[in-house]
């Protein structure tokens, strides 16, 4: 009941993700604006953040997730009926909306219910699930449309799983009532900082409004945030820099497709090992190690374009941040749940959940542009450069931030 509506709904989205583009130009749109089409679904993810953050503080995480999926339904019969370029672009970003919903509700109560011993690998189990449907749907995707024909399989694909996720919800057993909160050691020791209100310092149960907490929470979010936000990016560029480096070096699309693939492989197998770390050594011990691989994989990257052995170069350096993604699976998550308030976090996880997606978002943009002034080895050595700051900044602000109880109690827990 926590991780099987999580890998339905990303089964289902990960099907239709890469078909969107395909779509759009199946209706008559050209690449640049197929690429604006599939963009609506991380700029409704960001936009959405922040209004689920006010809808699981007020009903909750479990109505939360049921009416995102029904919308979400709804959002996929736009897709799958849309008589234009403008209501298919409308349906991707409501997606997008739903989505960031979905997300929040179940980071919400994987907060307040798992206990601070095993927070990391809850939430990193939950990381994987995300990732376990958004690997597997493509495949199912090629499947239905060599089977069908069409891509309007992959979206009734999707809305199925989306029924099987908002039954199960509502029949299956609730975890709110199966799974009260548990007590969390609280971060005391923030509140000696500097006087700013931070998270864990709020000790009231008054019920405290979207941008009244970004408020309050300033200090973490303009700090801790920020360094995350970099994290978030660093993962984004990935997937933007591999695909056109591979083009840039003449391989073909098999060729590409593997390499990336593999990468991919590598980052998903290390999901559980990620929490374990985290768990066990605490919070930096995940953060920077993958900052520092990433950032050093896209600075070593940079320097290989024009070499003899470019395309080998390209293959390991890829491996290299496969294993670097992996190792970060889980710590926003986590971080966000260390930092949240502990008894009303929803709104405080839209703040959060906002200022990473946004730095996920961004980062294909700033691809983009250093590439149409400069070159794609630049662009790869920038985001080396980001990567390294963010371990800077991780290195900073998580022993300030991040409660230190994490060591000694999964020191004493039990596997």
């Amino acid at each position: 009941m926590v991780y099987l509506p999580t890998i339905l709904f990303a089964l289902g989205e990960g099907a239709v993700i890469p078909l969107i583009p395909v779509i759009a130009v199946g209706m008559g749109a050209d690449v640049a604006f197929a690429a604006l089409v599939a963009s609506a679904l991380v700029i409704g993810q960001l936009c959405g953040n922040l209004p689920a953050g006010w809808a699981v503080a007020r009903i909750g995480e479990r109505m939360t997730m049921v009416i995102a999926g029904v919308i979400a339904i709804i959002a996929g019969v736009g897709m799958a009926f849309a008589p234009s370029l403008g209501v298919l672009a409308a349906s991707v970003f409501l997606l997008g909306l739903c989505a960031a919903a979905f997300g929040l509700a179940r980071h919400a109560f994987m907060t307040t219910r798992v206990p601070l011993e095993v927070r990391a690998r809850a939430l990193s189990l939950l990381g994987g699930s995300f990732r376990l449907g958004i690997f597997i749907g493509p495949f199912v995707a090629a499947g239905l449309l060599q089977l069908f024909g069409s891509e309007s399989a992959a979206i009734w694909f999707f809305m199925v799983c989306l029924v099987a996720m908002v039954l199960l919800v509502l029949l299956g057993p609730d975890p709110e009532k199966t799974n009260p909160p548990t007590r969390q050691a609280g971060p005391s020791h923030l509140t000696e900082d500097s006087g700013e209100a931070v998270s864990g310092s709020i000790p009231t149960i008054e019920r405290a409004g979207i941008f009244r907490t970004m408020w309050q929470q300033r200090a973490v979010l303009s700090r801790l945030g920020l360094a995350a936000a970099s994290l978030s990016a660093v993962r984004s560029a990935r997937q933007v820099v591999l695909p056109l480096w591979g083009l840039s070096l003449g391989l073909d699309a098999p060729t590409i497709a593997l390499v990336v693939g593999v990468s991919g492989a590598i980052d998903f197998a290390l999901f559980y090992a990620s929490g374990q770390v985290m768990d066990r050594f605490g919070r930096l011990w995940a953060a920077m190690p993958a900052m520092l691989v990433m950032g050093a994989g896209f600075l070593a990257l940079s320097f290989t374009h024009d070499g003899d052995s470019a395309v080998l170069w390209f293959g390991m350096l890829a491996a290299v941040l496969g294993v670097g993604n992996g190792l970060s699976s889980g710590i926003l998550l986590t971080l966000g749940a260390d930092v949240a308030p502990k008894r009303k976090p929803a709104a405080f996880l839209g703040s959060w959940r906002t200022l990473t997606d946004a730095g996920g978002a961004i980062a294909p943009l700033l691809v983009s542009g250093i590439i149409a002034v400069a070159s794609l080895s630049v662009a790869a050595g920038v985001m080396g450069a980001i990567g390294l700051l963010g371990a800077a900044g991780f290195l900073r602000w998580i022993p300030r931030f991040v409660p230190r109880a994490n060591r000694t109690d999964s020191e004493g827990s039990s596997e």
